[in-house]
Order: structure tokens, then sequence, then C-alpha cells
């Protein structure tokens, strides 16, 4: 098996675009949903729903903008339920409690009844325009477009967690070198469905959206500082996601486990061996030492390897069986349904 096999549960080649020599398709011959995950943002969310609203109007665009409050603790709610009984092109979903950005995205995506699907950051660093961009690309026939930043306006240590990231997107989910992406982007409706129809506890929308897609590409888009407040993806979240996609989508781990627990086999073996043949010529001054530390050098050995070799089955076991909810939606706010 390959290094990259080893790491990887689904790598697949870089494609071409499906419609690569025909003439680009027309922008308003489909609908669009826009998926925005809100999390303490009241004081910026109500600005991005008006850019959002106004940019495809004006395109003369159909849409749906669909705003998933992540379990905040600011008024996030309270704007963004109150802009979707304004307006008839909003939906806002709260969830239970807060889930996690990519949980509040398949929500979103569940939720989503566009021919495309774009996901933004609720805080305008996602210019709305942008998204504009965006559509004029995926209409070339691509099944994912990501939007490639000019220059991140974003914290160092947030780079650093882009970059460890990247690693594990070509490793696991065969991202190609040339290819760039980020949670700005546009997916085609079947490559939506694929990725709502995956039941798995721990959803990773980038990943997924290399998986589930053959033609895959980005555009340079324009990336701006954050208009109020800080950033609410920090170092613990950008952690936990790396962590997420290590045990959720690659046996990678378990594979350096078992790696790992084999050599320390082998070595209890070697040294079980070694006083054994050393009993033999070299008087010990306890009694029974030389028994004792074969004994434990072999018995050790045989366990770890043993557990080892039982992890890749409990893990295989729990991926075939695992088929729970990752996230509950409490309330559903649209103009003219409130419920």
């Amino acid at each position: 098996m390959s290094e990259a096999s080893a790491w990887s549960v689904g790598a697949q080649e870089q494609p071409v675009p499906l419609d690569a020599v025909r003439a680009p398709a027309d922008r308003t011959s489909f609908t669009y949903s826009v998926v925005v995950p809100v999390f303490n943002s009241a004081q910026v969310v109500g600005r991005t729903i008006d850019r959002i609203v106004e940019v495809f109007e004006t395109a003369g665009l159909s849409f749906e903008l669909i705003l998933v409050n992540d379990g905040s603790r600011d008024r996030s709610w309270e704007v963004i339920s109150a802009k979707a009984r304004a307006h008839p092109h909003v939906v806002a979903l709260n969830l239970l409690q807060n889930y996690g950005q990519h949980h509040a995205n398949l929500a979103g995506m569940r939720e989503a009844a566009g021919d495309y699907v774009i996901t933004m950051d609720d805080d305008l660093q996602n210019p709305p325009d942008q998204a504009l961009v965006l559509i004029d690309e995926a209409m070339n026939g691509w099944d994912v477009v990501f939007g490639r930043f000019e220059r991140k306006q974003a914290a160092g240590y947030r780079r650093l967690g882009t970059k460890m990231i990247s690693v594990l997107n070509r490793r696991i989910f065969g991202q190609p070198p040339d290819l760039t992406v980020s949670n700005f982007r546009i997916l085609r409706r079947d490559v939506v469905d694929r990725i709502c129809e995956s039941r798995t506890a721990h959803p990773y929308v980038t990943g997924q959206a290399l998986m589930y897609s053959r033609a895959r590409t980005d555009v340079l888009v324009r990336h701006e500082p954050r208009p109020v407040g800080k950033s609410n993806y920090g170092l613990t979240r950008i952690l936990r996601l790396v962590f997420a996609i290590l045990f959720s989508y690659s046996l990678f781990p378990l594979r350096a486990a078992a790696l790992a627990g084999f050599a320390i086999a082998l070595v209890s073996f070697l040294l079980g061996a070694f006083y054994l043949v050393r009993s033999f010529f070299v008087d010990t001054p306890v009694a029974g030492w030389t028994t004792i530390a074969v004994l434990l050098s072999v018995f050790n050995g045989v366990i770890i390897a043993l557990l080892s070799m039982l992890g890749e089955y409990v893990v295989r076991t729990l991926n075939a069986v695992s088929a729970t909810e990752s996230y509950h939606v409490v309330e559903r706010v649209a103009r003219g349904s409130d419920r």
C-alpha cells in the first residue's frame, strides 16, 4: 500500500471540467442557496444579510439565504430571525447548541433547495459580491469552486492552522497540489446531495466536497478584515477540527498505533530471548528473575499486538454502524412560516 493510501479513505485524481469545451452556462438559469453559519455575530450579521440580499437582487438571480444559528450566546438569533420574518428570501434555523461550523453548514445544506449552494462566513470577511465570481466560474462546468484569497486577513496561528489542515486534505481527501480550498465555495446540487446523504457524526464539508466531486477548481477572490469584533475560530477550534479529520476520515492514527504496538512487541520478544540466552551463561543473584522478565516481555508483547489488531476492527465496526444525527434544529423561521 502506498503512503497516500495509508492516509486516505477516498483519494481521487484531479479531473477536468465536465463542460470544458462548451460555452459558459447562463447564471440566471439556475437557483442559488447561500448558507451562512452564525455564531456570536450579532454586531455584524445584520449587515452581512443586507449585503448578500442586495448583491443577488441586483444581479437578478433567484436565491435563498439560509442562516444557521450555531448556539450563539449573544443576540444573533434575534437578529437573523427578525430578518427572516421581514424578507421572503431569508430562512433562519436555530440549532439546539453549538455544534461547530461544519455541522451548521450541513444543516443549511439539508434545508437548501438551490441548484447551487454557496457557503460563506457571517462576518463580511467573504465579501458577498465575490460570490458572483464563484458563480461565474461554476458556470464553466465545475462541480465545486473554492475561493482562493488574494491575501487572507487572519492571525498567524490561523494561517498555520490552515496549512496543517491543507496537509491533511492532501493526504486524506486527495486534494490536488495546485488546488486551494476554503470555506468560501460553491457546490453543485449533486455534490450537495451526496454530502447530505453521508451519515457521519463528524461532518467535514471541505473534505466531503473533495470526496464527492470530480471537477474541482479555485478562483481568486478578495478577503477583507472583520469590520467588528474578532474571529470566533480560535486555536482550540482549529485543533478540534484537525483531530476530527484525523480520527473520522483517516486510518492513519490507528495504523501508526498498530505499527508502534508491533514494534514494541518485537522489542519485547527480542528482550525476552536475550534474557533467556543470558541465563544459560550468566548466573543471576535473584532466583527466578530471568523467568519473570522473559514471561513479562513475551506476554506484554502479545497483548500489545492483539490490542492493536482489535483496535483496527473496532474502528471499522464503528464506521459501519455510525448513523447518529450530528445536530438538532429547534426552531425554523421564514416569512409566512414560523415554527
